[in-house]
């Protein structure tokens, strides 16, 4: 009987000690974290802080990024985010869209005829967002 628990001893230990750690050779851009439940305050500070670009730039730019600039704390794309649109803080009106970094107006706009880089043919103007409307 005692050779038997010894045999089942060593059976696990050599077990345990031949598992070997898989890493991924890709790391996640934005890593995810569990619940916060339980952890001290400090580290919670920490995760959050790591996550904001006015404190790390370079979070913009990784892939999978919303975009590669940093307005408020966010990444955003000034050429297309109707909120930052050219320059952070600069907002579009009510109809337009950001388009390479202009507020336009795709229901009127020639270059720009129902979205961003729509042209509508020479002589033909733009109406509610079609060309050569009507």
């Amino acid at each position: 009987m005692k050779i038997l628990i010894i045999l089942i001893i060593l059976l696990a230990l050599v077990i345990n000690l031949s598992a070997t750690l898989v890493e991924d050779e890709e790391k996640d851009a934005f890593p995810t974290y569990g619940s916060l439940r339980g952890a001290n305050r400090f580290l919670a500070q920490q995760l959050r802080g790591l996550l904001k670009c006015n404190k790390n730039p370079r979070l913009c730019r990784v892939k999978g990024s919303v975009g590669p600039d940093c307005c408020k704390k966010k990444c955003v794309n000034v050429k297309t985010d109707k909120q930052n649109c050219g320059l952070c803080g600069k907002k579009c009106k009510n109809q337009e869209i950001c388009c390479k970094g202009k507020c336009v107006n795709p229901l009127a706009d020639k270059r720009n005829c129902g979205g961003c880089n729509n042209r509508c043919k020479k002589g033909n103007s733009c109406v509610y967002g079609m060309c050569s409307y009507a």
